[in-house]
């Protein structure tokens, strides 16, 4: 899948295109991509990075960095992506003008976008503008119950069962390993510190099961109150691992949550919790 930043860095040969921030592509997404694939040609998917809403200055936690995105979107299929960079001044562009810059330049013919796509200055390009522009538009109807903000919130809740049906696969935390308080493997259950992008979401407090680089995962997400933390820390413990992840990138799936996090009255009540957890973490099923 070839990646470009600037639409002259494709060429501009007909292709069908896909237009979207595809935050997380989840299933309502991959809808739009399959609609893209069937229209026949190379599909060409324009995304925006930073996320619009966070450069309109509103809050958003987003389901996956852009890197990920990228992996995401060439498991789907995509056969080329324009990161077009979503700055103040896009935002206050015409729509028309966007189109002729943009979506002409790569030789889109065809575009296809979810029902509620907006775009341009005050948000007023649409479909039907498209279409008036002299494109050939497919509209996707949204999926009822799928979309980003649902995917945050069953995360937020912690029901990472319930956001998997709306990926159409399990949720995943991405970032890089770092040096911790090193507490995991002095009882027996060495831990990965993950350092979080501080754009992503993080699922609600408490324990996971999950997986990573191939291992389960059972995953300590929270400020861990046994010992009096009070900084957020994300601590997944690969099972059968032994190897040196320290500055390495971790993608780690949520299967399943486990318990809440809670202090123990002693640290040999706390092992032997540890103990079931990684017990649990060995049953437990993937979903999505």
């Amino acid at each position: 899948m070839k990646v470009a930043h600037r639409p002259e860095e494709l060429a501009a040969e007909e292709c069908v295109a896909a237009i979207g921030s595809f935050d997380g592509v989840h299933r309502g997404h991959l809808r739009v991509l399959e609609t893209a694939r069937a229209a026949g040609g190379p599909v060409t998917v324009v995304t925006f990075w930073p996320h619009p809403r966070l450069v309109l200055g509103n809050r958003v936690e987003l389901l996956s960095t852009l890197e990920r995105r990228l992996e995401l979107l060439d498991e789907a299929g995509v056969d080329e992506v324009l990161v077009v960079e979503f700055t103040a001044g896009l935002a206050a562009r015409e729509p028309a003008e966007f189109a002729e810059s943009v979506l002409r330049q790569i030789g889109a013919n065809v575009i296809v976008v979810g029902e509620n796509f907006r775009f341009g200055r005050a948000a007023a390009g649409d479909a039907a503008l498209l279409q008036r522009l002299g494109f050939d538009v497919r509209t996707v109807p949204t999926l009822e119950g799928v979309s980003s903000t649902q995917v945050r919130r069953l995360l937020g809740e912690g029901d990472v069962v319930g956001a998997a049906g709306l990926l159409g696969r399990p949720p995943e935390l991405e970032g890089t390993v770092v040096l911790g308080d090193q507490r995991g493997g002095t009882l027996g259950y060495p831990t990965a510190n993950l350092s979080v992008p501080p754009e992503l979401l993080v699922p609600g407090y408490g324990i996971y099961a999950g997986s990573a680089l191939g291992h389960r995962a059972a995953i300590s997400i929270g400020v861990n109150p046994h010992y009096g933390g009070g900084e957020r820390r994300i601590e997944p413990h690969l099972l059968d691992f032994a190897g040196d992840l320290y500055g390495r990138r971790l993608v780690v799936e949520l299967w399943q949550r486990l318990r809440e996090e809670r202090a123990f009255s002693s640290e040999d009540e706390l092992v032997a919790q540890i103990a079931r957890d990684v017990q649990q973490t060995r049953t437990a099923r993937r979903p999505g």
